[in-house]
């Protein structure tokens, strides 16, 4: 039996033992410990699960924000290395607030003036930002609630979260399912639903910081990138939509062409100054056709590339400009400045005040639905 086989088998044996018992011990190819994410948080418990495919690749979950705690990918020479941000143990993620894996609801991004009004009647939200706006669908968000998993396979995992009308001032009981799948192509698959008893809006996203380098203490800036999109949505000064779409040509933005991160990433460019770097959401070409990559980013030295397939109608692209080397995560590191980048396939900030973006309304009797796939392939 090759070794990957032998993995799978083993991986397949302990995700049983997940399903029918909730949770057994278990020490996985990141080095993490099922024990260290045993807590209780809103009176539920709090656990560490994992799914693999035939090849070795490796996911981490908690039920805690249906987060990506930790995810195996092989370089060019095979060579298993942990290729997200997190933390150790689930008091990392408890102690302080950020969104290291986590799935962002019920609004990744911003909402401005934390208001929307939707067939008629305005909806005052919570105000979680210093200039009066909702961020990320107020405090705590998604990735900060305890969400309800079944492993339904040794490469699956199904999380539900019922989201109570007025949570953060939004309008609805929305309940969402997610599920997460290590598929043999080697894509971590991301499939979003979600219901609702009253008009409301919704835009859901996985928050992972990526280093495909595997060096999770190196910058990301010699990376390549490519990006399908000729438009992304520019800021004013205090970093809020305008509602526009500017054009990539001629600008640090434009990755039609492959370049690394770096290459631009301190150019003299006002919406680069505005966000110490790349924060921006870019329009696709293709929104809605998952059957081809919107975006994908390589990394040299490992071989490693990841595509990014989705639904979504934008890809938020953010380069850890806010990490500061004071946050200490897995392995004892501390993540340093553009030490990750996130790929946030989402819809537009703002959309429910800009009838030009697309619609992020969910109606009774209506079904979101959301795919995104990050997709590992090494060169040789």
């Amino acid at each position: 039996m090759t070794s990957s086989k032998f993995y799978f088998v083993a991986c397949m044996t302990l995700a049983g033992m997940l399903s029918s018992c909730g949770g057994n011990q278990f020490i996985a190819s990141s080095g993490l410990r099922s024990a260290d994410f045993r807590q209780k948080v809103e009176g539920e418990k709090t656990a560490l699960y994992r799914i693999c495919n035939q090849n070795g690749l490796e996911a981490c979950i908690t039920n805690y924000g249906a987060r990506v705690v930790s995810l195996m990918v092989p370089d060019r020479n095979g060579k298993l290395e942990d290729i997200v941000c997190g933390f150790p143990d689930i008091n990392g993620y408890l102690s302080q607030p950020q969104n290291y894996g986590a799935t962002v609801g019920r609004y990744i991004g911003r909402i401005l003036q934390a208001r929307y009004t939707l067939d008629g009647q305005e909806y005052r939200l919570q105000a979680n930002h210093t200039d009066g706006h909702t961020a990320h669908g107020g405090d705590p968000n998604f990735g900060a609630r305890m969400w309800k998993a079944q492993q339904t396979s040794p490469s699956s995992i199904t999380l539900t979260y019922l989201s109570p009308d007025g949570e953060n001032g939004f309008p609805s009981n929305l309940s969402v399912k997610l599920t997460y799948t290590m598929t043999d192509d080697n894509a971590l698959d991301i499939r979003y639903e979600a219901t609702t008893d009253k008009p409301t809006v919704l835009n859901l996203c996985n928050h992972s910081f990526f280093n495909l380098s595997g060096n999770l203490n190196s910058s990301v800036e010699d990376q390549t990138m490519w990006v399908d999109a000729a438009y992304f949505t520019p800021y004013d000064r205090k970093k809020c939509v305008t509602g526009e779409f500017w054009p990539v040509q001629s600008t640090p933005l434009d990755f039609t062409q492959p370049h690394t991160l770096g290459e631009h990433i301190d150019d003299n460019y006002g919406q680069l100054k505005i966000v110490n770097g790349y924060d921006h959401a870019w329009a696709l070409r293709n929104p809605g056709d998952d059957t081809r990559p919107s975006a994908w980013i390589y990394d040299a030295k490992s071989g490693r590339k990841m595509e990014i397939y989705t639904t979504e109608p934008a890809i938020h692209i953010y380069t850890g400009n806010g990490l500061k080397g004071n946050v200490k995560g897995k392995n004892n590191i501390y993540y340093p400045f553009r030490g990750a980048v996130c790929f946030e396939t989402c819809h537009f900030q703002d959309s429910p005040n800009n009838p030009q973006f697309p619609s992020t309304v969910l109606r009774p009797g209506e079904v979101f639905q959301s795919h995104t796939a990050y997709k590992f392939v090494t060169d040789k």
